[in-house]
């Protein structure tokens, strides 16, 4: 299976911190943007470690939310 973080910019305030956890993953523009995926646990790990709660996981082939 693939997962899909998003981040929701309305909510992002920028701590970078998804960044430092995954930087394969996102990068820290105005907000974090997503530039690739990876394994569920760092995902979650990257989404646990945002202190503004705005990365939601996604299953790639159903959209159902994984996390939150």
């Amino acid at each position: 299976m693939s997962y899909v973080p998003v981040v929701d910019p309305e909510e992002c305030l920028a701590h970078g911190d998804c960044v430092e956890v995954a930087p394969d993953v996102f990068r820290l523009d105005d907000v974090a943007v997503v530039i690739g995926t990876g394994p569920l646990e760092l995902l979650v790990e990257a989404a646990e470690s945002c202190p503004a709660q705005a990365i939601t996981i996604l299953d790639e082939e159903t959209c159902a939310v994984r996390y939150p």
